[in-house]
């Protein structure tokens, strides 16, 4: 199993920065990529940014140029830094991650969750 802990959320004026972070733990093998998504209320779960084993990055067009996300060097902590940041980007933002598990010896493959951290942008 692998567990995902987020932190860093919070209430910032637009126009301020947060910085997001994601600790993940567990009998992890590897992360093959890992995740932001978002979700507003009484609205569908939105990705935010992606980052791959190999830092390979995509983002969402509405945080492009605002949003960073990374790694640490060892690869099981992510974060995501948020500039310039909107009401609109109010939400419950989640970790995800794509991960090998080991045990007993068997490789597992799945996709794991945090419980989110809450951004609030308002004046």
């Amino acid at each position: 199993q692998v567990q995902l802990v987020e932190s860093g959320g919070g209430l910032v004026q637009p126009g301020g920065s947060l910085r997001l972070s994601c600790a993940a733990s567990g009998s992890i093998s590897d992360i093959y990529a890992m995740a932001w998504y978002r979700q507003a209320p009484g609205k569908k779960r939105d990705l935010v940014a992606t980052i791959t084993n190999i830092e390979t990055t995509q983002y969402a067009d509405s945080v492009k140029g605002r949003f960073t996300i990374s790694r640490d060097n060892a690869g099981d902590t992510m974060y995501l830094q948020m500039n310039n940041l909107r009401p609109e980007n109010t939400s419950l933002y989640y970790c995800d991650a794509e991960a090998e598990t080991v045990l007993s010896g068997r490789y597992y493959h799945n996709e794991y969750w945090g419980q989110g951290t809450q951004v609030a942008v308002s004046s």
